[in-house]
């Protein structure tokens, strides 16, 4: 039986991509929309098992590992790298809304340094959560580390700094391109 993930030690080989987009075929009376509710069923079942088996540190290391793979995969797969910069951005945040994740507004994006300061609203991960103390969305902050990477070329890290988790009603991520030590 052939290993549909692909050859895991290598980033470039992800045979489980080519499969993920063949929805219309597999799902043709359901399509391919479903509640959020079964989507964060999905990552928070995860987040709570990987919690219980490694803590919340690894937890969130795993997780966000997992968004900017698949903001990678999503760049290269859905969205046109050529474009200048402000056409990029437009075309990122008309595919979130297309694909019902959220509604990404850059609040600001300094071309000079990489810094960019981003919101999503009604989040796909968190919209509605009530207040626990906490930030939650740690796979869209790899997402859009991804998402960066990719189109800059520059390693980015992304922190949320705002998330229903911790009582606003936006989520609010800061992104900075990580400097060679």
């Amino acid at each position: 039986m052939a290993n549909i993930f692909g050859n895991t030690d290598n980033d470039n080989s992800a045979v489980l991509w080519d499969y993920l987009f063949n929805v219309d075929e597999g799902r043709k009376n359901l399509g391919g929309e479903m509640p959020v509710i079964v989507y964060r069923m999905l990552e928070y079942s995860m987040r709570d098992v990987l919690t219980s088996m490694y803590g919340k540190e690894k937890m969130i290391e795993i997780i966000r590992s997992a968004g900017e793979k698949t903001g990678r995969e999503f760049y290269s797969r859905c969205l046109d790298g050529s474009l200048p910069l402000n056409d990029f951005l437009a075309q990122v945040q008309q595919k979130l809304i297309d694909l019902k994740i959220g509604i990404l507004r850059f609040e600001k994006f300094d071309e000079e340094t990489g810094h960019a300061v981003l919101t999503v609203s009604e989040d796909l991960d968190c919209s509605g959560f009530p207040s626990i103390g906490e930030t939650v969305c740690n796979y869209d902050e790899g997402f859009l580390a991804g998402i960066l990477k990719a189109y800059t070329k520059k390693e980015y890290i992304v922190v949320e700094i705002d998330c229903w988790g911790t009582g606003e009603r936006v989520c609010r991520f800061d992104a900075k391109v990580v400097l060679d030590k």
